[in-house]
């Protein structure tokens, strides 16, 4: 009854109306503590710096909101696929979770519209995902971890995200590579580095793929895992399995003595 009678006036009246209507309309319920909210919006690149030098930003709720939607995820995936062994579960989790995930699922419910940055420092790919864990995170400490099950799972999950299409999905190019490696005795190298040279606030890795010490892919990214991937997948998208064995198979005969 008092959030029946709250929902108008906050809506409607006061200086965080707007606020109070964009958690209402991307979430629906009125909120308890505003201010989570309006701090899970703030990117870092937007920080409010306060008198004794400290900076306002969502990172530390983006640190908590990853935590919960790993927690939350993990509880809807035992629920889903009781017969499913734990690797399974562990991969489709991580696609689930990854930055690539969030951040698509942050545009389909509206919530890009509203993340404040400085877009023109701003060249991260992903800050729509990391303000969606930084609202989890918001949503957690305001009204509880069974709310913000109860919200993700069934808000968030069953209308935006296709569980059929993500098991289907390749997505570890890098386990896969490896893995094509061993098999077929060939060694698979990823050399990745930190460009020091890049902007302090956001680093940028670079990552090539060796096998038997050539080249034969590069990428990059946020993360050193994310630059991995993206090199695993250029090689991938290079060649085939079939026509990569064939041509090491080749090499292999010319070095022979």
């Amino acid at each position: 009854m008092i959030d029946f009678l709250l929902r108008p006036l906050r809506r409607n009246f006061g200086r965080d109306r707007a606020y109070y209507r964009m958690v209402d309309d991307l979430f629906g319920f009125v909120p308890h503590n505003i201010e989570l909210y309006k701090l899970a919006l703030i990117h870092k690149s937007a920080s409010l710096v306060l008198d004794d030098g400290r900076a306002i930003n969502n990172e530390r709720l983006e640190y908590l909101g990853d935590a919960i939607i790993e927690a939350v995820t993990s509880d809807y995936l035992f629920i889903e696929f009781p017969d499913r062994d734990e690797g399974f579960m562990t991969q489709l989790r991580s696609k689930i979770v990854s930055r690539q995930s969030l951040n698509a699922l942050a545009v389909h419910i509206g919530l890009d519209g509203y993340v404040i940055s400085n877009g023109a420092g701003v060249v991260q790919k992903h800050i729509y995902g990391d303000a969606f864990e930084a609202m989890m995170g918001a949503i957690y400490l305001d009204q509880g971890y069974e709310f913000v099950n109860r919200l993700l799972i069934g808000g968030i999950y069953l209308r935006y995200l296709n569980l059929e299409d993500l098991t289907e999905s390749e997505t570890d190019f890098k386990s896969r590579l490896i893995e094509w490696g061993q098999k077929n005795r060939h060694q698979v190298v990823f050399r990745t580095e930190h460009d020091k040279e890049y902007a302090s606030n956001h680093p940028v890795f670079y990552c090539k793929v060796l096998i038997d010490g050539m080249e034969v892919g590069h990428g990059s990214g946020d993360s050193k895992k994310e630059a991995e991937q993206h090199a695993a997948f250029s090689v991938s998208q290079g060649v085939t399995d079939e026509q990569c064995a064939s041509l090491l198979d080749r090499i292999d005969k010319l070095a022979r003595p």
